[in-house]
């Protein structure tokens, strides 16, 4: 059975929040995952670069796209001599999928592994030294995928979420009862049957526009990323209309890393002590085991300080450890 490719149109423009370096060749690539969906990359290769690569795939945040946080990254650690791939997951961005803004926990996953199997393959790339970095949810998402993808020699988590915990818990698990996951259950049901009466998937909206004054600071943060000049993105689904209402389903039904304890390659997961996700982080490295695995705690970051503030972001730490791990 052949893989198919589907036809993409690709901005060839430099469209990204952040400046084009002049230390890496960056081009558009794209690959298909087992679920038959085409994915958008931006590939960035050191100019300097010599022989077979260290690589590494990126995405993130949750509801972003390539041309924000997750480009940024990929571009920063070309710099630093890693060939890299920033992608669009299914359904979003200039990725191929359809409905569009739809999302499953386990096509995330593959959409990490597909970005695997284009590096293993890929003539630049040592396959043996492949690493990833997750951002936000898809931090979430990077570690499940470490559990289940062995290529995998390291693994970093950016101020991470775990949607699975957040969409059946709610935030700070205020929402952990039977009672309040029923009420939720009941609310996406029923837009499953309105959108299945209008032949359309309702979306469920970006970050709040205009911002209430009673808004948590953390939606002032997201506010100040997406909504404003230093993120906004028109690909972007946190920017614009978000994902479609109906996709909290698959997150409440399915809960990530139950097998985080058997991940045996390098996990190196970051936040920001000011961060409103902080306790994702820590919660969730109390899974791992093994001496290669480290909680490293920025102070005074917030959760979006994390998504492009260079002068917060540890790269360096991020450059040791991929250089110590993908050796």
């Amino acid at each position: 059975m052949m893989m198919k490719t589907e036809q993409l149109t690709l901005t060839q423009e430099w469209d990204k929040t952040f400046p084009k370096s002049d230390k890496v060749n960056h081009s558009k690539v794209t690959f298909v995952n087992h679920f038959g969906i085409t994915l958008a990359a931006d590939l960035y290769v050191p100019k300097d670069a010599a022989g077979k690569l260290p690589a590494i795939a990126v995405s993130g945040p949750f509801g972003a796209c390539k041309e924000q946080s997750s480009g940024l990254y990929a571009q920063e650690m070309a710099e630093r001599g890693f060939l890299t791939i920033a992608f669009d997951p299914s359904f979003t961005g200039e990725s191929g999928g359809f409905p569009r803004a739809m999302h499953s926990p386990d096509i995330d996953v593959e959409d990490f592994q597909a970005a695997v199997d284009y590096l293993s393959c890929c003539e630049l790339v040592d396959p043996d030294r492949i690493g990833i970095i997750g951002i936000c949810g898809w931090g979430g998402m990077a570690l499940q995928t470490a559990c289940v993808d062995t290529r995998i020699k390291a693994t970093v988590t950016s101020t991470m979420y775990d949607m699975s915990r957040v969409a059946g818990n709610g935030y700070f698990d205020a929402a952990d009862s039977k009672e309040a996951r029923k009420a939720a259950r009941e609310a996406v049901n029923a837009q499953r049957t309105e959108d299945y009466r209008n032949g359309s998937y309702k979306r469920a909206g970006g970050v709040v526009d205009p911002l209430p004054e009673d808004a948590p600071f953390f939606v002032k943060d997201y506010y100040d990323y997406y909504k404003t000049e230093r993120g906004y993105h028109p690909r972007s689904l946190n920017s614009n209309d978000g994902w479609a209402a109906s996709t909290q389903t698959s997150l409440m039904n399915t809960r990530l890393f139950t097998y985080a304890g058997e991940i045996d390659s390098a996990v190196l997961m970051i936040h920001g002590d000011k961060a409103h996700s902080c306790y994702l982080s820590r919660d969730t490295f109390q899974l791992l085991k093994g001496d290669n695995k480290e909680l490293m705690i920025i102070p005074g970051a917030v959760h979006t300080d994390l998504y492009d503030r260079k002068d917060i972001i540890p790269f360096d730490k991020m450059q040791q450890f991929f250089e110590e791990h993908l050796k």
